[in-house]
């Protein structure tokens, strides 16, 4: 009879005298919310996160409300999800950078419902979160005005298929006075805490970085722990979907519009396309990057042509992974960050999963 099997099973058996295994507990994912000094975040933004009754709790917040109040031209880009089927937001948020020619000045986002399978009334409920935002600005001169464009862009979070709550939410935003917003910490705080839905931290970042001698900021917040599978890109790239991630890039430096699009592409398929948390799908993807040229002087703005675009560009999509990768952090129920490089005869590409 072989006594080695049963030998071996009373050894590590529950009963046994010997010393059991005991995991230690998954560190808080809070710690990695961070202090940020003052001067890390970009001039000319002014922005807050505040209760509007979207959540019922009211020490939630749910509503974040971003201006550019640089007296420059503000440049616009942004990567929407690739479904053939777009929430309400994202189809709004197209069309005003498509009327605006990539010049906006506001973004404003709730969280607590997604307004996605919403129909009609989904679209009028965005466009009304676009008007009241762009009544806090202050009016666009003669030159600059457009009577068929906005200067603002929308974002919805959370539940699928319920109306947005559109009177509690416009209340929010008409009730906003400058002394309500700020450019510090605390209010960059209270911004990213309006992005989360599901997420255990705000997730928000910022830098400062040279270009040509001169100093700029980069600040950026992003939310997501479920449903993470992006795969984004240009309003003009229709393809599959994938998955439910939102975010926000805000720099001082000036960039047009053009070379901004084209820096951003190149970041997010670099970046938050290649996280993913459960192969989940959403429907309202989107990232938006907004260079307002508030510290660049009389300095131009960056064209693609421009020999300091690739810098930039640079600085761009390693930001852009520096929050994609909050996002995988935060994956719901993960406690590992795996990272996986492939190399198939072209330089490596980084790929994150959770």
């Amino acid at each position: 009879m072989n006594r080695v099997g049963p030998s071996v099973w009373r050894r590590f058996s529950s009963t046994s005298s010997s010393p059991t295994f005991v995991a230690k507990p998954a560190p808080s994912k809070a710690r990695h919310h961070v202090q940020i000094p003052d001067t890390s975040f970009p001039l000319g933004y002014s922005l807050t996160g505040v209760h509007c009754g979207v959540k019922k709790n009211p020490s939630v917040l749910d509503l974040t409300v971003i201006l550019s109040t640089s007296s420059k031209p503000t440049s616009a880009a942004a990567c929407f999800t690739r479904n053939a089927f777009l929430a309400a937001p994202v189809l709004v948020s197209q069309d005003v950078l498509e009327k605006s020619a990539g010049h906006v000045r506001a973004i404003v986002t709730n969280s607590g419902c997604a307004n996605a399978v919403t129909g009609k009334q989904g679209l009028e409920d965005a466009w009304a979160m676009v008007k009241a935002t762009d009544a806090l600005l202050p009016k666009r001169t003669q030159s600059e005005s457009n009577k068929d464009s906005h200067d603002t862009v929308v974002m919805s979070t959370g539940v699928i298929g319920q109306n947005l709550p559109i009177s509690k939410i416009l209340s929010g935003i008409s009730s906003l006075v400058p002394s309500s917003l700020g450019s510090d910490f605390a209010a960059w705080e209270r911004a990213a805490k309006a992005f989360m839905t599901t997420d255990t931290f705000p997730k928000l970042r910022a830098r400062t970085f040279s270009l040509g001698g001169q100093t700029f900021r980069m600040a950026g917040m992003d939310k997501g722990a479920g449903m993470i599978h992006p795969n984004m890109g240009p309003p003009t790239n229709p393809s599959q979907l994938h998955a439910t991630l939102l975010g926000c890039i805000l720099t001082d430096a000036a960039v047009s519009p053009q070379a901004l699009q084209s820096a951003l592409t190149y970041a997010v398929e670099r970046s938050f396309n290649s996280i993913s948390v459960d192969g989940e799908m959403s429907t309202n993807d989107t990232i938006v990057v907004l260079a307002n040229g508030a510290a660049a002087g009389e300095t131009k703005e960056i064209e693609e042509h421009d020999p300091l675009f690739p810098a930039f560009r640079k600085e761009l999509t390693s930001f852009a992974a520096e929050l994609a990768q909050l996002v995988v952090r935060d994956g719901e129920g993960a406690t590992k960050f795996v990272t996986v490089s492939v190399e198939v005869g072209r330089p490596k590409v980084i790929h994150l999963f959770h």
